[in-house]
């Protein structure tokens, strides 16, 4: 019941503006801050790895510190699409997914931050799903998507007559 009415009612798609607003803009200066900064993220990925146990301890040792340069791309331009995504309101969920990709990558590597809240908020905006969107750009482009993807056979099947099932 609770699910159903964050995936319909207008009021929560007002209010998850808001949200997306707060958490776009966090992201986006984040990002931006640091693709003008000069991000370097190999000083707090030791130190993570130095912290950390487990499979999260071996990823960090085996893959994101021989790899750095590649995550100091991925860092910075990710942050940046992420909140670009949810501030425009475009790919909301897989924004907010992603945003929580990288939240729980922060907090698995000891940063708390407002990494918990943003986590939690993220949540409410992948449950909501295409409400999380409606207003913003996702109100043209996901049925545009949906449309280019699924009646993409339809048409297909109706041109090449062995595929007609209609009998027309």
């Amino acid at each position: 019941m609770f699910n159903h009415w964050l995936r319909t009612n207008k009021v929560v798609a007002l209010i998850l503006v808001f949200v997306r607003f707060y958490l776009g803009y966090t992201w986006i200066t984040g990002g931006i801050r640091k693709l003008t900064g000069g991000f370097d993220a190999g000083g707090f990925l030791q130190g993570a790895a130095e912290k950390s146990t487990g499979w999260w301890a071996t990823f960090l040792e085996n893959i994101a510190l021989p790899g750095v340069g590649i995550f100091n791309i991925l860092i910075p331009f990710g942050e940046t699409l992420v909140g670009l995504g949810l501030i425009l309101g475009v790919f909301t969920t897989f924004s907010a997914l992603m945003g929580l990709v990288m939240n729980s990558a922060f907090l698995l590597s000891g940063s708390l931050s407002t990494n918990v809240q943003m986590l939690l908020l993220e949540c409410l905006i992948i449950v909501a799903a295409a409400n999380g969107g409606r207003i913003g750009l996702d109100r043209w482009v996901l049925p545009y998507i949906h449309n280019f993807l699924f009646n993409k056979k339809a048409k297909i099947s109706s041109q090449v007559p062995h595929l007609n099932t209609t009998g027309v």
